[in-house]
């Protein structure tokens, strides 16, 4: 089922396949040891062309924590794609050196790229603004584990629609577990794309689209929080009038249903108050720890078969 397999987008997946995963992660997360030797003598291969911490350095725990070694390319400017070696030619070095390959870039399609010219599996890391397939298993798994189930709940996604690709992604994901509704929430300015639009459309997704959040504080089951994406942005000004856009306070928690999760990808900027760490609605901190499982569960998967 798992075994060799690319990880390039979460539609490459199926509800068994991927129920199968979280249950893998949920039982080395009970498990909760430093350390296991199923990976021994394995190497993994980051390859980062845009900046990251937590999915970097998670990718590279879960190998160290499953007996494994880990290679990481470094910064573009001191490799030698500043010499001015195609991205080719990188890729199969990698591959060369490790059993399998972590990638990020700017550029949609470089994993799947990779992935045509690598003998070993490529793993999307994140790219472009569509697609990072292992976040979305990841924030998946967190409501997975609270719900315990993926149908039938109601979604309130915050921020920048149109930038994240961690927001692509998780609609991407609602064709696989049926939501009841989603609620996209967002400045006029970075509302979603026409294509993921007519994605959600095309597959009976039913959603809307709002500028504010208060109409649905007492009705979402899970709240996506996001940060407004400076990077994406061409024009300083255009950024400058959106970012800020929307806060998460305490104010907000009180309102939420009972039982309701704020989730958020992180890193965040203002968009989520440190407030709100203590309150029982917010899984973040919770959701980025069992990335670590998760990507254990899925590099042990890839690998072994297991």
């Amino acid at each position: 089922m798992w075994l060799n397999r690319d990880v390039i987008s979460v539609l490459d997946f199926s509800k068994e396949e991927l129920l199968d995963l979280f249950n893998k992660a949920k039982q080395i997360e009970s498990i909760r040891e430093n350390s296991f030797s199923n990976l021994k003598g394995k190497v993994l291969a980051t390859a980062f062309f845009e900046p990251s911490t937590r999915t970097r350095l998670s990718f590279q725990a879960a190998m160290l924590r499953l007996g494994g070694t880990t290679l990481d390319l470094g910064e573009p400017t001191v490799s030698s794609l500043a010499k001015g070696e195609n991205i080719s030619d990188t890729v199969r070095m990698l591959d060369y050196y490790s059993d399998v390959i972590v990638i990020r870039h700017k550029l949609e399609g470089v994993s799947r790229y990779a992935a045509e010219i690598c003998e070993h599996p490529v793993i999307n890391a994140g790219e472009g603004t569509k697609e990072h397939p292992t976040q979305t298993m990841i924030d998946l798994y967190e409501v997975w584990k609270t719900f315990k189930s993926l149908e039938n709940l109601t979604y309130a996604i915050v921020g920048d629609i149109k930038h994240a690709r961690t927001i692509s992604s998780l609609i991407l994901s609602f064709s696989i577990f049926k939501p009841k509704k989603v609620y996209l929430i967002s400045p006029l300015e970075l509302r979603a794309k026409e294509k993921i639009k007519s994605f959600m459309e095309s597959n009976g997704i039913l959603y809307e689209e709002l500028t504010t959040l208060s109409e649905v504080l007492e009705e979402a089951d899970v709240f996506y929080i996001t940060r407004i994406q400076k990077e994406r942005f061409s024009d300083p000004y255009e950024y400058e009038k959106v970012k800020g856009s929307y806060v998460i306070t305490l104010e907000h928690t009180k309102k939420m249903k009972e039982g309701a999760i704020i989730l958020h990808p992180l890193p965040r900027v203002d968009e989520l108050s440190p407030k709100v760490d203590s309150t029982k609605n917010a899984a973040y901190f919770s959701q980025a720890r069992g990335g670590l499982y998760l990507r254990m569960a899925l590099l042990r998967a890839i690998l072994t078969g297991d």
